[in-house]
């Protein structure tokens, strides 16, 4: 019903940029929030930015990454500067969103991998 499709991961080398993007298809009546989470080798999937009524970002990621919002194009981006190798994860896209039958759907994406090399 709802499809949220990544792009933008890829290698860098430390101190280096990439822009993350996110578009969301499907049987969408609305979207409340936006954001992206991540998860390193080993360890549990962790909040890195979210866009709904208010912004909030990790503390690790903070003077760093930028999320933004492209409402009419269903979009949510990632800037990523002063990448770190500890930034290394795969970065999924979530969206929370009303379906066109109205009912509520937390959907995610297929997961793109950043790699951060030192």
């Amino acid at each position: 019903q709802v499809q949220l499709v990544e792009s933008g991961g890829g290698l860098v080398q430390a101190g280096g940029s990439l822009r993350l993007s996110c578009a969301a298809s499907g049987r969408i009546f609305s979207i409340n929030a936006m954001g992206w989470y991540r998860q390193a080798t080993g360890k549990q999937r962790e909040l890195v930015a979210r866009s709904g009524g208010s912004t909030s970002y990790a503390d690790s990621v903070k003077g760093r990454f930028t999320i933004s919002r492209d409402n009419a194009k269903k979009t949510v981006y990632l800037q990523m500067n002063n990448l770190k190798p500890e930034d290394t994860a795969v970065y999924y896209c979530n969206a929370d969103v009303r379906t066109s039958g109205f009912s509520p759907l937390d959907a995610w994406g297929q997961g793109t991998l950043v790699t951060v090399s030192s």
